[in-house]
């Protein structure tokens, strides 16, 4: 519809509809450009791809898509490297560096590039020696996260020796016991019951509550007077504040987000789908060890 809308904009505007030959586009200003500037600006954005994921080259989108913000912002960032004197080449050379560009690269990718992420004293399951690190980004009230659960042990069961797996906190606002469900979790782990209490958590997701998950501590043998302390500490509330802090700045958006040593992973957590990701990271790390 919006690009129907576009079209019949431009019609009623009278702008030429061949993008390849338009010298005047919907939404660009050439103010400032020399002649010869505004054609190295116009043959960048005629042959740059759209980070929209139209498919459709820059000035193409501008004429027939005029309402997209991708292609307003780069022909924008266009006129404003031809201004700076910038050939047709460098000019494609700062589109390609931009933030739009690289979201748009990313976007198809199902492993993304390594980043760092702190794991010292998070709860983990798995050999030590496992050449393949998963760290799980997760919150305990979320429905996807719980599905998770089951997704993640199939991999582990499928791979007891090479895969280890991390979990991080990353309990969301609009969760109103998550970060209770995480701070639980944490006065867990200090007694060594981190997993039983996660399994029990995830299991009864749309029923947790403070007084639930006292219950649950009980019955799994839990310290009573330690957990709740710990549960409420400042400690615990900073240890939470630090994986948030982690994820954001690892990319997490949104929960369950899984990285695979290091790398963030965007694919599906059914097993056939996982494991080929899994194969090609030993394969990598059996090649690195030689």
């Amino acid at each position: 519809m919006r690009v129907i809308a576009g079209l019949l904009l431009v019609a009623s505007l009278g702008f030429a509809v061949d993008w390849k030959t338009a010298v005047e586009l919907p939404g660009v200003s050439w103010d400032g450009t020399t002649p010869d500037q505004k054609l190295a600006a116009l043959n960048a954005i005629r042959a740059f791809d759209c980070t929209c994921g139209c498919g459709m080259k820059v000035a193409q989108c501008r004429i027939e898509d005029p309402p997209c913000g991708h292609s307003t912002a780069l022909s924008a960032m266009a006129v404003t490297a031809a201004k700076q004197g910038k050939s047709e080449a460098e000019i494609r050379a700062v589109l390609e560096q931009s933030p739009l560009a690289k979201q748009a690269k990313q976007r198809n990718r199902i492993l993304l590039d390594p980043v760092e992420i702190r794991t010292a004293g998070a709860p983990v399951k798995g050999p030590a020696g496992a050449r393949v690190t998963i760290v799980e980004f997760s919150d305990f009230q979320c429905p996807y996260c719980a599905v998770a659960v089951t997704k993640l042990n199939e991999l582990m069961q499928a791979y007891p020796n090479d895969v280890r797996l991390v979990f991080k906190q990353f309990p969301l606002e609009i969760h109103s016991t998550a970060a209770t469900a995480a701070a639980a979790a944490l006065a867990a782990h200090r007694q060594g019951r981190f997993w039983p209490l996660h399994d029990k958590m995830y299991s009864e997701f749309r029923h947790l509550s403070r007084s639930s998950i006292l219950d649950w501590a009980r019955q799994l043998g839990l310290n009573q007077a330690q957990f709740q302390t710990d549960m409420d500490s400042a400690a615990t509330q900073v240890a939470i504040q630090h994986d948030l802090d982690d994820g954001i700045n690892a990319g997490v958006q949104g929960t369950p987000t899984v990285f695979v040593n290091g790398k963030k992973y965007q694919g599906s957590l059914e097993l056939e789908a996982f494991r080929r990701i899994i194969d090609l990271e030993l394969k990598d790390t059996k090649a690195a060890l030689r």
